[in-house]
């Protein structure tokens, strides 16, 4: 429970910092334009904070972004695998995922305030409803031209399943090469370390990854995931015994 409670004073932290940051800045909207963006993506397995969502299986995901100077919104959508009801049923066939947000920056460093709620169209869920709201709080510092660290804590006060209120604090980062790999190439090499905190469970996950980009709109990536869940542990969070096993998820995206 104390390490909740840092987490949730780590939010409010960021959330002052933002807000702060928000008013210090010009209003610019009007000299901006609207931006839309789409991607669509195949990746080998939907891994959701160290957790398969798919059961190891290929996932089909796209998304959808409108950005107007420091203000974003957007959808984004996965295939889901999560077992049957024991009559034939899916207990969720489909992810849709909807956010909005701003991002204002403030002495080099660039803040990410948003919320995001996470739905679950056609699901079989008599124990508890599926959907849920988190709001984000992230502040980042790119060093030089290549080196971004961030930090990212998303609280529920609802968390999937009606579980009661929740916390996940990220750290991340990510070194982008300045010279391209056999004059094709665009890479990058990224990494994040987060902790998930629960009414019934804790537990920590990270990866790390390799990121090709390629062609301007098109990138691939190939990236390690790991949890401290044991077999038991695990399929008392997540209904199975392996969904929280090391991996490697290979994702190949297009945007447009």
């Amino acid at each position: 429970m104390a390490r909740r409670t840092e987490a949730g004073t780590l939010t409010l932290g960021i959330l002052s910092a933002a807000l702060i940051a928000g008013t210090a800045l010009p209003a610019h909207a009007a000299d901006n334009k609207l931006a839309l963006s789409a991607t669509a993506t195949i990746t080998t397995d939907y891994v959701f904070r160290g957790i398969s969502q798919t059961q190891g299986n290929p996932a089909v995901q796209g998304e959808f972004d409108a950005t107007y100077g420091i203000f974003y919104a957007g959808l984004w959508s996965s295939s889901l695998d999560f077992g049957g009801n024991g009559m034939g049923q899916q207990l969720a066939p489909l992810e849709i995922d909807w956010y909005a947000g701003i991002t204002p920056s403030w002495q080099s460093i660039d803040f990410d305030i948003g919320g995001l709620y996470y739905s679950y169209p056609g699901a079989y869920d008599p124990g508890g409803n599926f959907d849920y709201f988190e709001l984000k709080t992230g502040a980042s510092h790119k060093f030089g031209d290549a080196l971004t660290l961030g930090i990212t804590n998303y609280w529920s006060p609802e968390f999937f399943g009606e579980t009661g209120d929740a916390d996940a604090l990220e750290l991340n980062g990510e070194y982008a090469f300045s010279q391209k790999l056999f004059n094709f190439f665009s890479p990058s090499v990224s990494g994040l370390v987060g902790w998930q905190w629960t009414q019934s469970v804790d537990y920590t996950y990270w990866n790390v990854g390799l990121t090709l980009g390629f062609l301007d709109h098109w990138s691939a990536d190939v990236r390690y995931w790991d949890t401290n869940f044991s077999s038991n542990g695990c399929a008392g969070f997540s209904g199975f015994r392996d969904t929280c096993d090391a991996r490697v998820v290979g994702t190949l995206s297009a945007s447009f």
